[in-house]
């Protein structure tokens, strides 16, 4: 990832709604959740829902996609593995300073 990238990532991840609902993208894995379900596990209005997954979208963080009439969000694993490599790169001066578990990208 590039540094403009790394720094819209991280700003679209400075709010705390925004935060929320990219972690429940995660949670909910590669099979995403629609706006309506987001919105009522979440408790966030519709509009501002939809404010929020814009703002994640032009971060490169969640992807979308038309299922039917549907729309379907998913959270963006490879640029979320790339950011967490990103900030942990140079970690320690190269020591290991976690186990390992904590450091290795999701294999989703």
């Amino acid at each position: 990832m590039k540094t403009n990238d790394i720094v819209k990532a991280l700003a679209a991840l400075a709010q705390a709604s925004r935060l929320e609902i990219f972690r429940a993208l995660v949670v909910a894995g590669t099979e995403g959740l629609t706006p309506s379900a987001l919105s009522e596990a979440l408790g966030v209005a519709p509009n501002t829902l939809s404010f929020h997954l814009k703002e994640l979208t032009h971060a490169g963080l969640v992807a979308q996609e038309r299922a039917g009439r549907n729309l379907i969000y998913r959270a963006q694993f490879d640029r979320m593995n790339a950011l967490i490599g990103y900030l942990t790169e140079n970690c320690c001066q190269g020591q290991t300073c976690l186990p390992a578990a904590a450091t290795t990208p999701c294999a989703c």
